[in-house]
Formats: C-alpha cells, structure tokens, sequence
C-alpha cells in the first residue's frame, strides 16, 4: 500500500481549509459594519482578521466607547450629580483599559492553538467583541433605567449592572469562538482559560475604579481591595 495514498487508514485525515466567509463590500461604512456584527458576525470577524483595513478596527472602537459611556450615563442616573460624568468615563476607560491589559495573553494563547494569526487582526477581534457588548449593554439600557429610578438599593442595583454587563458579554465573547471556527482550531483550552482571565480582569478594573454605582468622597479609591471582598462589604456590610 502507498504510504502517500490519502486512502490510506494508517494517515491521520487532512486538516480542512479555513472557513472563507462572504467578504464585507469594499469601504464598508459604519452601518454595514454593525449589520454584519449582529447579523452575520462571522464576515466581519474573517475581515477583521484579514488586517487589511485599519478603518475598522477603529470605527468599532469608536461604537464600544460610545456605546459603554451612554450605558455610564444610565448607571449616573442612579445616584446623579458628578456620577454623571465620572460613570461614563470610567466605564469606557475601564473596558479600554481591560482590553489593553488582556490583548498580550490573548495573542499569547492564540498562537498557542497553533493558529495562523496576527496581533492587529486579533485585537480588532477583541475590539469587535467589546463593540457587541456594548451595543446589547444600549438594549437592556431602557431596564436598568427603569430600576435606577425606582429603587434606592446600591447592592441591588450593583447586581443588576454586573448580570446585565456579564450577559452581554457572553454573547460578545461568541466572535472568539467563531473566529476560532473559521481558522478550524479544535483546541479550545487556551481560549477558555483566557476568557477567565478577561472576565476576572473586568470584575477587578470595576473595583479598581470605584465608584461607578453610588457616591463618594473620592473619584477614585484610597485604598486596594479585591473585587469579592468590595462585593462583601457592600452586601453583607463585612469590613476587611
């Protein structure tokens, strides 16, 4: 039997091409760019990937930080005054922030799929993750108005902001999972510890730039603490 012959049952079966989705129109503007996110997220995800146009990896950096200080302001509401201008910069420098800190480990990781990928397609990967997260952020923006203004909890509201930001985010991270369909990488080990990585990151850059929910004396904390004990202390009114 031929050792070369790909009817051979001794070789291991070839490895499928990379899945080519449709590519966008050429100078796709912004309203294509978000159709093809929430419509058809897998050709976007491929042009991205591409790193052939910068454009876009900039506009929907502009809709995420958009799209998170209009959500900050709706989280202002709840407590008015300052918080109405503090909210909305620290959410969107907070997920900036978070994205910038998390995009090394995520190319890291990647490339340790044994992926064929670069840094500029990735992060515009990312980038469009966050865009997603804060576009579905701006539909549940009517409910947690709604609760901001008629009740007058600080943990309630607290946890309502944390399930409607950890739900979005659930569908936004589904642009890595596709991008990792379209490159047929089966190993998903290190997309999944990265993902624990970014959510652990976002939960502690939340309390790193507290207060976003309530007032304070400061704009910005005195003192370190970790997420879970800020959580308890709010809570169960534990102090460390």
């Amino acid at each position: 039997m031929n050792p070369t012959d790909p009817s051979n049952p001794q070789l291991p079966p070839p490895i499928p091409p990379p899945l080519t989705p449709a590519p966008l129109p050429p100078n796709a503007g912004l309203g294509v760019l978000l159709d093809s996110l929430l419509k058809q997220p897998s050709r976007l995800v491929h042009e991205l990937h591409q790193a052939k146009n910068s454009r876009y990896l900039l506009l929907l950096a502009l809709v995420a930080l958009a799209g998170f200080a209009c959500y900050g302001v709706v989280i202002g509401t709840f407590s008015g005054g300052e918080q109405l201008f503090a909210a909305p910069l620290k959410v969107s420098l907070g997920s900036l922030a978070t994205v910038l800190i998390c995009l090394p480990s995520l190319y890291i990781f990647a490339c340790l799929t044994g992926a064929e990928v670069s840094l500029r397609g990735l992060a515009g990967v990312l980038v469009a993750t966050l865009a997603l997260n804060a576009l579905l952020l701006l539909g549940f923006a009517p409910v947690a108005w709604v609760f901001s203004q008629s009740t007058e909890s600080v943990a309630f509201i607290g946890a309502l902001h944390l399930i409607l930001w950890l739900i979005s985010l659930a569908f936004g991270l589904r642009l890595l999972r596709l991008f990792m369909d379209i490159l047929r990488v089966s190993d998903r080990v290190h997309v999944r510890v990265w993902t624990a990585i970014f959510i652990l990151v976002s939960l502690q850059m939340t309390t790193a730039l507290r207060p976003i929910v309530g007032k304070s004396e400061h704009w910005l904390p005195t003192e370190k603490k970790f997420f879970l004990a800020h959580w308890a202390e709010n809570l169960f009114g534990t102090r460390d």
